[in-house]
């Protein structure tokens, strides 16, 4: 299981690390598609990339309605979440 503070700093690393976002730009209220230009090919990546990361199955309906980065983190604590129980 992992903590929301733990799911953020993985979200924030990988977004540094493989779409060469500003880190100090990662705020929760950043906007995925406007503010750091992310496209849905983008999107489909990291989706690939934090599944590694979880182990588990993400389904992209799930990320219709992400626009933050703290939309994304709390889809995916709500993603760990409910497979663990």
């Amino acid at each position: 299981m992992y903590t929301k503070e733990q799911i953020s700093n993985t979200v924030k690393e990988i977004l540094v690390a493989d779409f060469e976002c500003d880190a100090e730009k990662l705020v929760p209220s950043v906007r995925l598609f406007e503010d750091l230009d992310l496209d849905s090919i983008d999107a489909v990546d990291l989706i690939v990339r934090l599944q590694k990361i979880i182990q588990k199955k993400v389904n992209p309906d799930d990320f219709k309605q992400i626009r933050t980065l703290q939309d994304l983190v709390e889809t995916i604590e709500k993603i760990v979440n409910e497979k663990a129980e």
